[in-house]
């Protein structure tokens, strides 16, 4: 199957008054048609920032894209001019941003913020538009939609705040949906709602979805793939079923040593990674990783791994992936 949306070796850059930080280091990965995958690390392991670059939304200065390719349906995003790129926008590319508070306009209602995109590229009047809105609403899960299209974002709960976003995403029919963070201001229980909205409005429409996250266990049971990035670059990929039983990396066991199991005992104690994340201006020679690793050897902190399979469409970035693959070393 063509891959709807394809990154290659992607570069981003931001300016800082210690020197340069990569903050996406040859980021490559696809979304197919119809597809969900999810992208999953710690904070300032570059998720955002190479979403954020699909569609050029990199603030510049103090951030460039300094090389790469963003192919969608077969064109290079970074090749657009700014008139081409504000098209795709909304209408072939979808965002849910990670906190619909500050996402939506305070000033501005629902219906006016809902409208714009739909009057700009759908070409609908504002009786369209507004209809539209209507049936957006209600198929998000939202009642009386009429009325909440007279609201403002502040008479909304986080929830439903959140759904606002997802209708929005939605409303120009675009092929893939970009959400980063979705549910990181909710509760545990909408956090579980929006996700299974998302999930079946994507089975249903066909919508490709990809999900930024930095929780391995929320998408557990939604992604179809998983990609798992650390300082900047994907350090493993595959289908999630098989990262889930058969970690290849590392970092991956730590991530999924950190969440709450079922299949462990009651009262097992979670098992942090130790140490923190590396200062991306100052990267050591050799992997990332391998100050924080309980596995690493002497040659670790030489050179840096690339990704190698361990299995079918099952990709790690480690010298001992194999061993950790079959469980040798956990």
């Amino acid at each position: 199957m063509t891959a709807l949306l394809e990154i290659k070796d992607l570069v981003v850059e931001f300016a800082t008054e210690s020197g340069s930080l990569r903050a996406a280091n040859a980021v490559s990965y696809d979304v197919s048609p119809g597809e969900i995958v999810a992208v999953v690390g710690e904070s300032g392991s570059g998720k955002s920032v190479t979403a954020l670059s699909v569609l050029r939304l990199i603030p510049e200065p103090p951030g460039r894209i300094a090389g790469g390719e963003i192919l969608f349906q077969g064109s290079d995003l970074l090749a657009l001019d700014d008139e081409a790129i504000r098209r795709v926008r909304g209408k072939s590319i979808g965002m849910i941003f990670q906190e619909p508070m500050t996402s939506l306009n305070p000033v501005l209602s629902i219906g006016r913020q809902m409208t714009e995109a739909m009057r700009l590229h759908l070409g609908l009047s504002a009786a369209q538009a507004d209809q539209r809105a209507v049936d957006l609403l209600k198929m998000v899960g939202i009642a009386d939609p009429e009325s909440r299209l007279k609201a403002y974002p502040h008479h909304l709960s986080g929830g439903m705040r959140q759904r606002v976003m997802i209708a929005m995403a939605l409303s120009c029919e675009p092929p893939l949906i970009i959400a980063d963070e979705p549910t990181t201001a909710l509760d545990v229980t909408i956090q579980a709602q929006i996700l299974e909205l998302m999930k079946d409005l994507c089975r249903r429409l066909g919508v490709a979805l990809v999900i930024i996250t930095h929780n391995l266990g929320i998408v557990a049971r939604y992604a179809d793939r998983v990609n798992v990035m650390y300082a900047g670059s994907v350090i493993e990929r595959g289908p999630a079923q098989e990262i889930y039983r058969h970690p290849g990396h590392p970092y991956t066991v730590g991530l999924l040593n950190s969440v709450p199991r079922l299949d462990r005992p009651r009262g097992s104690p979670l098992e942090p990674i130790p140490g923190n994340p590396p200062d991306l201006v100052s990267l050591p020679p050799g992997c990332p990783f391998q100050p924080r690793c309980g596995v690493a050897t002497a040659g670790c902190a030489d050179a840096l791994p690339g990704l190698e399979a361990v299995a079918a469409q099952h990709w790690s970035a480690c010298f001992r992936s194999r061993q950790v693959y079959e469980g040798a070393l956990t």
